[in-house]
């Protein structure tokens, strides 16, 4: 007997009809003898729509009765598939994240898991029960409900993993596993029957939106396997796990890409210690996440930077950086929205020579400039123009033999 978690995302319980999908899917594990909790999504679109009545009362809300109403999701869902589940004759009850309890801190709309308790969940479960847990949400230390954020459900499933030390946490969503890079820009795009925890966590932070970052983060840390499977086909997926468990490793094993980027220059800064730390410090201090910087001498005694931030975040950032020009000192400031990042990624990398250059040279080749390059162990980003996306992922995903053959 298997313990297995069996996360359903907003598009797989969408209607009745899907969860009435989610049912049957929920009853074949039951049948081949398994223990089964079942972490539920609110249904598609009506977070949403949650979100939007709270701004409608108020933009400035009380992020605590944000919570209070956002979570109402969740709530529907699980009830729905619980009564399903028992008029198909199998023992279930649904759970709100406080009865569980699980516990977070008390950052209301993007709160972290501090703890689980899951013995009332395992005595249930060993005595016959499905658990079906709202995802997104827990209770915070005050005793007010919180969420997650977005994609929390996702971090709700792979924490409720861990804490029931289950053997696997099954993600089943609306796509049937993740692709070597997006299948709808790269048809010859293919499925990887398994990928590595540290290849997920990058390809998930660099704009692959099959799995939550968090989700990926918490995974790795308690070594939960997971596996990512289509709710309406029945087909395999890809499997998340310790590099140990793949035995042939790809030398790039996907391509990324990322169009939430915005690139700024600052040009004509004097060049001394602590300069970095003066335009850096006050981004930071307005929680604006710096990403890929590049800085390289000018003329003499001047230098020139250029760095990422979220395009989201541009105005803020340009606003930041107008208030440090006196204590900076420098001389321009450009920036542009039209940027994308490619990032090339596999755990291959650590032990072969020539990947950055491949990418360069493939790029170069469709005459495609690069502003921005970072790398990391198993990682080559580059910064493009975004006109050029789908040229740029259909060159690199060729040239390192990634097409479905």
């Amino acid at each position: 007997m298997a313990r297995i978690v069996q996360k359903f995302g907003g598009t797989s319980v969408a209607n009745m009809e899907r969860i009435r999908n989610v049912a049957r899917l929920v009853k074949k594990e039951i049948d081949a003898g398994n223990q089964v909790a079942v972490v539920l999504s609110a249904m598609s679109g009506v977070t949403n729509q949650l979100v939007a009545y709270c701004e409608e009362a108020n933009p400035l809300y009380d992020t605590a009765e944000y919570d209070a109403v956002v979570s109402t999701g969740e709530q529907v869902t699980v009830g729905l598939l619980a009564i399903l589940l028992q008029g198909m004759g199998l023992k279930a009850r649904s759970f709100a994240g406080w009865q569980i309890p699980i516990h977070t801190d008390d950052a209301h709309g993007k709160a972290r898991i501090v703890e689980i308790d899951t013995d009332d969940l395992i005595g249930r479960m060993n005595a016959g029960e499905i658990p079906v847990v709202a995802g997104f949400q827990g209770i915070g230390s005050d005793g007010r409900v919180t969420t997650l954020g977005r994609g929390g459900s996702d971090t709700s499933a792979v924490a409720l993993a861990a804490a029931l030390n289950a053997d696997r946490c099954d993600i089943y969503t609306d796509v049937d596993g993740v692709y070597t890079t997006d299948p709808r820009i790269v048809p010859k795009a293919r499925k990887l029957p398994r990928i590595t925890y540290e290849e997920m966590l990058e390809m998930a932070s660099l704009g692959a939106k099959v799995l939550q970052t968090r989700s990926v983060e918490m995974a790795m840390k308690y070594r939960v396997n997971l596996q990512v499977l289509s709710s309406f086909e029945d087909i395999p997926g890809t499997l998340v796990c310790d590099e140990e468990d793949i035995v042939e490793k790809e030398i790039v094993s996907g391509i990324a890409y990322s169009r939430d980027e915005a690139k700024v220059t600052i040009q004509g800064v004097k060049d001394h210690p602590g300069i970095a730390a003066a335009l850096f410090g006050p981004l930071a201090a307005a929680n604006i996440n710096v990403d890929m910087i590049v800085q390289n001498v000018s003329e003499e005694g001047h230098t020139d930077m250029t760095f990422t931030v979220p395009r989201s975040d541009l105005g803020r950032a340009l606003k930041v950086l107008e208030q440090v020009r006196d204590v900076v000192d420098y001389r321009d400031l450009s920036h542009s929205d039209t940027v994308v990042k490619l990032s090339v990624i596999g755990v291959g990398m650590r032990t072969h020579a020539g990947v950055a250059q491949k990418m360069f040279s493939a790029l170069a080749e469709r005459g495609i400039n690069i502003l921005v390059i970072s790398t990391s162990e198993i990682k080559v980003s580059v910064l493009i123009e975004e006109e050029y996306t789908e040229l740029a992922l259909r060159a690199l995903h060729t040239a390192y033999g990634l097409d479905a053959r």
